[in-house]
């Protein structure tokens, strides 16, 4: 990954020179973000042209982005994985970009806001688009091109991408446990540890076990994970679920309370008001803790369990329903008329799922930001492909994935839990103990209410509703954070 500011005119007759981990011609610059697990490649043996690279710090692994100069031109290609994706924004002659989108916070206007984008974070139609909430800065998706030249920044889609439509008819006496276990073991293996030091994320459920049971099979030297602990009784099983898992392949765990650390927890990165994308996930808070955790314990690379659900979803790649709006009553007229194109400007059908991609884009960063790499092997193209193929009847409830897990040795209540984590508790700690406070700081003063996105009267009913109800309604949450966030830009 990589932040950048090139200016076109520097670009006519480059004389590149690397200082301090980053090359410099004139007043541009590339910078490479300080990764262990990736190596990033200059190329300007034909200058003025140059080619920079980057890629897991591993022969023969596939790029995941590419950035090409010319004397007249900049391209940006990025690679199938979209791990982390680039915003770029162009001014005058200079394309300013970063993998981290607040790094962009001196050319983002929150009075300039793409109103389609805006009406998707309110009601939860969140779409993979280059599109941000930010006129003028544009997200680069997995295979697209960023063309900058004297006319400007443009992002080139690529074509939709191929997949399997339907299941196949198993090969007699293929046991697709074996498969997948070999297959998944040996996409692990091939992630380049030069420390040996790897995280795995560990929340008790069957995706991450299962990404956690081939970390133990690859042969790290030394393994942490990491879990976020519900509470209550949901809680207490998960932490017997998780203990199991650990002790059993002699990770080092570090289990971590949620409730601790829901969203707008006093000294949380939207408490504090630190720059951050208002479209981040709802949990940040608790995750950062993950995160500082896992650079603690000096892991180059963590692997999560992110996926599982939409690669065990049975249904086509390509006919999926996109999700409806809930209904949000203290929408705006401005949010309200964007809903109408909503579904505008979409990317095509990626070689990953949808909302993997999505969720890379909220919480990889902050992996990014403190030098941890993350990498999800459950959509690994060749999982992908063979999840694909696999009979229904594999995928319902996870039975492929909760077979392995007993074939491993671990305990029905491991294997099948009756009752899986969940964040609810957290949410609603979250927004009674400090949204529903900030929500009333907003009321008094509110950049989405002065841009006619929300209504004000309708925004103060709903709050004087959340008092006296049993539960806080969840999609409060998503008004505070939207509005948190863009202060935070500001």
């Amino acid at each position: 990954m990589i932040s950048l500011r090139l200016r076109l005119r520097d670009l006519r007759n480059p004389q590149w020179a690397p200082f301090g981990g980053t090359w410099s011609t004139g007043a541009s610059w590339i910078k490479p973000a300080p990764l262990g697990a990736l190596v990033t490649e200059f190329d300007d043996d034909s200058a003025p042209h140059a080619v920079v690279t980057v890629r897991e710090d591993k022969q023969d692994q596939p790029e995941h982005v590419t950035l090409t100069m010319s004397a007249e031109e900049v391209r940006i290609t990025a690679g199938v994985f979209g791990t982390a994706p680039i915003y770029l924004v162009a001014v005058g002659d200079e394309l300013i970009g970063s993998w981290d989108l607040a790094d962009l916070r001196t050319y983002l206007r929150v009075d300039r806001l793409v109103s389609r984008v805006v009406a998707r974070t309110l009601t939860r139609q969140h779409r993979y688009t280059a599109d941000t909430l930010f006129e003028g800065v544009y997200r680069l998706t997995e295979r697209a091109t960023a063309v900058f030249d004297s006319t400007g920044l443009a992002v080139q889609y690529p074509e939709p991408a191929e997949h399997v439509l339907e299941p196949r008819r198993l090969c007699t006496g293929l046991d697709p446990v074996a498969t997948f276990d070999a297959l998944l073991t040996s996409v692990i293996r091939d992630v380049p540890a030069a420390t040996g030091i790897v995280g795995v994320e560990l929340s008790g459920g069957a995706d991450s076990a299962n990404v956690a049971l081939s970390v133990k099979a690859a042969g790290f030297p030394r393994v942490h994970s990491f879990g976020l602990l519900m509470g209550g009784r949901i809680g207490v099983l998960q932490r017997d679920r998780r203990t199991t898992m650990a002790t059993l392949w002699g990770f080092h765990d570090t289990a971590i309370p949620a409730l601790r650390h829901p969203p707008f927890t006093p000294g949380g990165v939207r408490a504090a008001g630190r720059p951050h994308d208002p479209a981040g996930a709802f949990y940040q808070e608790a995750f950062d803790v993950v995160r500082d955790q896992a650079a603690t314990r000096r892991c180059a690379v963590i692997f999560t369990g992110s996926g599982g659900d939409e690669i065990n979803a049975m249904h086509s790649r390509t006919h999926t329903r996109l999700p409806e709006a809930p209904p949000v009553p203290w929408l705006g007229d401005r949010a309200v008329n964007a809903l109408a194109d909503v579904n505008a400007e979409l990317a095509p059908m990626p070689v990953l799922p949808i909302p993997t991609l999505m969720n890379f884009g909220m919480h990889n960063p902050g992996f990014l930001r403190v030098g941890v790499w993350p990498v999800s092997p459950l959509v690994h193209p060749r999982i992908v492909r063979f999840m694909e193929q696999l009979p229904h009847e594999h995928k319902r409830g996870k039975t492929m994935f909760r077979e392995r897990l007993r074939r491993a040795g671990l305990p029905e209540t491991v294997a099948a839990p009756t009752e899986p984590e969940n964040f609810l508790a957290v949410m609603e700690t979250g927004l009674r103990s400090f949204g529903l406070p900030t929500l009333d700081a907003l009321l008094r003063d509110s950049v989405l209410v002065d841009l006619g996105y929300v209504d004000p009267k309708a925004l103060a009913r709903a709050r004087e509703h959340a008092e006296r109800a049993p539960l806080v309604p969840d999609l409060l949450c998503d008004v505070v954070a939207l509005e948190v966030g863009l202060r935070s830009l500001t």
